[in-house]
């Protein structure tokens, strides 16, 4: 679980989605967009299980245009995170302000859409399954804290498991459950206390989401060329 909760916390496009999701609909459309991004990882559970991820990374000019794909949705949900920041269409209490969400029998799947389809397209998403996710179905051991972005150096040893067991497998997923259900809650809980908090959130959002799209699309133009 500290594993899976490692991963899933640092900031990054995924949280950016969840971050203003929560604050524009509420923790339900905060809750679904994390869903959306961990559904993505267990597609690619699955499919490095069957070997298939391995098998994209022999292709590197199918690798670079997936990261290029990536990187301009990430500019494109950019852009509506900015328009919702300038807009101020953010939940007051429980009631949406201005349009409905779209829902889908009663449950707002925007966030679940976007937040899938980034995932399955997200470099850092691919490049974890092509690597340490492939080694998490291996026996072997794993050190936990040296794989989390920006601190693993830090940390490195602090935490070893056991890799090759189903235990792994579902604590690992089991804390990024946990992150997508508190990160939500903590966010609508926070702009309840403090109003101005939801345009900041959503602006933040926005900048991050613009940030790692134009990495990314350099990054295949580069690769491309």
């Amino acid at each position: 679980m500290v594993f899976g909760l490692a991963l899933a916390a640092p900031p990054g496009p995924m949280n950016a989605i969840i971050a203003e999701e929560s604050v524009v609909r509420g923790w339900q459309s905060g809750f679904t967009a994390g869903l959306g991004a961990a559904s993505a990882d267990a597609i690619f559970f699955v499919l490095a299980y069957l070997g298939v991820v391995a098998f994209v990374e022999q292709f590197p000019t199918l690798r670079a245009v997936m990261v290029g794909i990536g990187g301009l949705l990430m500019v494109y949900f950019a852009y509506g995170a900015g328009q919702e920041a300038l807009a101020g269409s953010f939940l007051g209490s429980d009631v949406a302000v201005g349009d409905a969400p779209e829902t889908d029998g009663g449950v707002d799947s925007t966030g679940f859409r976007k937040a899938f389809v980034l995932a399955l397209t997200n470099p850092y998403q691919i490049l974890f399954w092509l690597t340490i996710g492939v080694g998490l179905l291996e026996p072997g051991t794993l050190d936990v804290f040296a794989e989390m972005p920006y601190l693993g150096e830090y940390l490195a040893g602090l935490l070893v498991v056991q890799t090759g067991s189903a235990a792994l497998v579902v604590g690992f997923f089991g804390g990024i459950g946990v992150w997508i259900t508190g990160f939500p809650a903590a966010l609508v809980t926070a702009k309840r206390r403090v109003e101005s908090l939801a345009p900041v959130v959503a602006g933040v959002s926005a900048l991050v989401l613009l940030g790692f799209g134009v990495t990314f699309v350099v990054d295949a133009v580069r690769s491309l060329l």
